[in-house]
């Protein structure tokens, strides 16, 4: 957010740049960005570097049962740590304020599972994995738009080069728009998953069309 003493041709010359580089500028006051970056960036960092750390000295054929899940959580917590230095310490009364409502909702989770069948337990859990569910479907779709439910379907290939390349190809000729995609590769195989994300009006059509053409798709 610019101040009284910012110049307008200085902040003129600010938004060309950053849509230049295909930016969307957006304006925030210092307070207002300091506890939004908390929330949207720097506490994700920080509770991903957490779970990833419980992962130290964890035997090996433990984790190669790792799957996307764990993945998808720990992926940041391969960050810089002297870049989160510099970044945690300079916003650390933002986290500190979110870090606090989460250990509550430690604390709380915890307290549920040292008793997980006394009365109202499992009514305790589903309510903390729905508050879950009510936040991440507020974060914002493709291209910042509105949240959306796409149909996720799972394509089997051959791990070796040009597959994926390949299948990405054929979907392309069926006419259907790829929302997200996610790889990972089946345990103790030489097969890669490629995990892929469709409006919920394509599935189908989609399924068949793959399988018509030789593809394994798995649902």
């Amino acid at each position: 957010m610019p101040s009284e003493e910012t110049l307008p041709q200085a902040l003129k010359t600010a938004r060309a740049l950053a849509g230049d580089l295909g930016a969307v500028v957006s304006e925030f006051g210092a307070e207002e960005h300091d506890e939004a970056v908390a929330l949207v960036s720097h506490v994700p960092q920080v509770v991903s570097s957490l779970v990833a750390s419980r992962l130290q000295g964890t035997p090996l054929h433990a984790l190669s049962l790792a799957g996307n899940g764990l993945r998808d959580v720990t992926r940041i917590a391969a960050s810089d740590p002297t870049l989160w230095v510099q970044i945690l310490g300079a916003n650390a009364d933002k986290v500190v304020e979110i870090l606090h409502g989460v250990r509550e909702d430690l604390n709380r989770l915890i307290g549920t599972l040292e008793n997980p069948t006394a009365p109202g337990a499992r009514l305790d859990l589903a309510q903390l994995i729905s508050e879950g569910n009510a936040g991440q479907s507020r974060i914002p779709g493709k291209h910042g738009g509105p949240p959306q439910a796409y149909s996720w379907l799972t394509v089997l290939v051959d791990d070796t080069p040009g597959q994926i390349a390949k299948l990405l190809t054929e979907i392309g000729e069926i006419g259907v728009n790829l929302e997200d995609l996610r790889l990972d590769h089946s345990s103790g195989q030489n097969v890669g998953m490629v995990e892929i994300s469709v409006l919920p009006n394509k599935h189908e059509m989609l399924i068949e069309a793959l399988n018509d053409r030789g593809w394994r798709v798995l649902q």
